[in-house]
Formats: C-alpha cells, sequence, structure tokens
C-alpha cells in the first residue's frame, strides 16, 4: 500500500469509527429515552385531558366517550356520555370539572368529582351551536374559562374550513361568550402564570397564536408566537401534524403535544425552544399533565394517529427544569 492510499484507508477507517460511533449513541440516547418512559394506563381508546389532582390521574377518551381516574392501582370509569367525545379536561376552582365535548356540533359539560352532570351547555350566549366541537377548555385564576371550538373533522381528515373559535365564560357566569374567530383548527389553550396571555394551538398550520387577555376576559393584540415546524424538523407529511393541547408551568413556559410529532416541546415565554420530549410510546402525542411539584410530566398518547381506534396510553416521564 502506498503512503497515498495509507492515508485515504486511515481516514476511511476514522469516518466509519466515527459513524459507528454516531449510531452506537443514538441508540444508547433512544434506549435511556425508553428506560425514563413508564406505561401509568394502557389500552386507551382516544387518550386525552390528563390532569393530577391530590394524587390522582383523571383522563378522558374521545373514542370510549369516558372520563376516569387511576389511584395507582386500578383505572375506575366515573363518567360516559355517549356521543360525547370527550377531549378536554379542566379543573375548576369549585373542585368540578370542564369537559369538552369534541364530538360536532360540540358541547361543554361541568361534572363534580364523582362524574356526575351538573350543568350542561350547548351553544354560546347568541344561541349558536358549537359548530365543529369543544377541543380544549383551561381555567383562570379569577374563576373564568376559555374553550376553543375546532372545526370539522371528516373521514378521511382533510381540512375543510377555518371556523375555529375561542369562547369566554366569566367568574360565576352562566353562558360562554364568543371572543376570538377564524382560527385554524382551535385547539390547545393555556393562560401565563401572570394571567396575561393566553395562548392557543393552530392545528393546522402547526402553530401557537397568543393573544393579551383583557381585564374583562376580552382578547386582544393577537399574534403568533411559535411556528413548530421552524423549531424542530417535521416527523411527517400531514395536513394534521400540529400542535394539540398544552400545559403551562409555574414559570411560564409551555409545553404542548405535537400531534403525528410523538413528543412534547418545551417552549420558552419568549418562544424559544427549550427542550424537546420525544415519546416512545407512539407519534399521536396528545396532551400533557404535570405530576407532584412539576417533576414529572403524564403524557396522552396515541400509538398511530391514522388508526381509527386511536388506541393509546399514558406515559410518565421526568420533566427538565
Amino acid at each position: 500500500m502506498n503512503e497515498r492510499n495509507f492515508f485515504a484507508e486511515l481516514k476511511r477507517r476514522n469516518v466509519y469509527k466515527v459513524a459507528v460511533a454516531c449510531a452506537i449513541g443514538a441508540i444508547l440516547a433512544a434506549a435511556a429515552a425508553c428506560a425514563d418512559e413508564i406505561t401509568v394506563v394502557s389500552n386507551l381508546l382516544g387518550p386525552e385531558g390528563p390532569l393530577f389532582v391530590d394524587g390522582n390521574l383523571y383522563y378522558v377518551g374521545w373514542i370510549s366517550n369516558t372520563l376516569s381516574k387511576c389511584d395507582g392501582k386500578k383505572a375506575t370509569v366515573l363518567n360516559n356520555t355517549p356521543g360525547c367525545g370527550h377531549n378536554g379536561l379542566a379543573l375548576t376552582k369549585k373542585k368540578t370539572f370542564l369537559l369538552a365535548c369534541t364530538n360536532d356540533p360540540g358541547a361543554i359539560l361541568e361534572l363534580d368529582m364523582t362524574g356526575k352532570q351538573l350543568r350542561r351547555w350547548d351553544a354560546d350566549s347568541n344561541g349558536k351551536k358549537f359548530d365543529g366541537g369543544i377541543n380544549d377548555i383551561v381555567v383562570t385564576a379569577n374563576g373564568g374559562a376559555y374553550a376553543t371550538v375546532f372545526g370539522p373533522y371528516a373521514n378521511p381528515p382533510t381540512p375543510t374550513a377555518v371556523i375555529g373559535k375561542i369562547l369566554y365564560l366569566g367568574p360565576g357566569g352562566e353562558k360562554w361568550v364568543e371572543v376570538a374567530d377564524n382560527l385554524n383548527y382551535a385547539n390547545g389553550i393555556g393562560v401565563s402564570p401572570d394571567q396575561k396571555t393566553l395562548y392557543v394551538s393552530e392545528t393546522v398550520g402547526n402553530c401557537i397564536l397568543k393573544f393579551t387577555i383583557n381585564g374583562n376576559g376580552s382578547l386582544s393584540n393577537r399574534s403568533n408566537f411559535a411556528l413548530l415546524s421552524h423549531l424542530v424538523r417535521n416527523k411527517v407529511n400531514s395536513w394534521w401534524l400540529g400542535p394539540d393541547s398544552m400545559k403551562i408551568d409555574s414559570k411560564g413556559n409551555i409545553y404542548v403535544a405535537q400531534w403525528f410529532g410523538g413528543k412534547i416541546l418545551k417552549l420558552s415565554p419568549e418562544g424559544k425552544l427549550l427542550h424537546v420530549f420525544e415519546i416512545a410510546a407512539g407519534d399521536g402525542t396528545t396532551n400533557v399533565a404535570f405530576g407532584e411539584g412539576e417533576k414529572e410530566l403524564y403524557v396522552t398518547v396515541v400509538k398511530d394517529p391514522n388508526d381509527p381506534q386511536a388506541k393509546g396510553s399514558i406515559v410518565k416521564i421526568p420533566n427538565v427544569k
């Protein structure tokens, strides 16, 4: 072997070693991520709406039309309302639940902690049906609440109309008032700790919007907060690859599930990507909840977003501060 060929072979071997080392590193990193991912509840149909309350995990299934509670030993169905399409779930200041019924034309239910229905809304303050279905709900510090109206979800699913809305229920109020419209499939919704900013997912468009919350609950200063395709590489080419439900921690960081992305993105209040939680249990990540002290995350995930039964699970992973 001449000198030129010797150094060429040496270079080739070093590149090969680096490639092998990188591949092994990637495999070990993936294995470590899987090792940190613990399945809490399995065999769910349309898992969504996780809430960790007083040591119990509450969650819903939009295919099974159920609200359930897991106490760490067993899971108990608390509510089964046929045709609801249980989706978003929020805890009120009165220790009741607000439940989003996503099946068109949609409804909002108030339930007690045992799952008993206390109230039901089928239309807004102007008598307009919730066409497109209610997707998610968030409760504010003063006892008010915001909810999102999604949009028509046909089969096969193809975006058909930009009719997403945001509704508001004032503290002690009786009627939901429309406060924003023309959202491209409004989905997850969250409020900043200082109660001044509302964040809303637009699933079609892979975008998160933000609004200023005014003193009377109305919204202003609509703007783009984050375009997820600029923060992470798109996993698939789909209309429905985009942000789903979200939660906001005590520091104002946003944790948003990406449907068809198989991940939870952690964003700063400035829109900077802080961390990506890759979820091994499936590509249909739908929502996230904080465990005790925000040290752990409970993630609802559908294994295959194309599965009409939306079979999935809830997994627990450590948070990253």
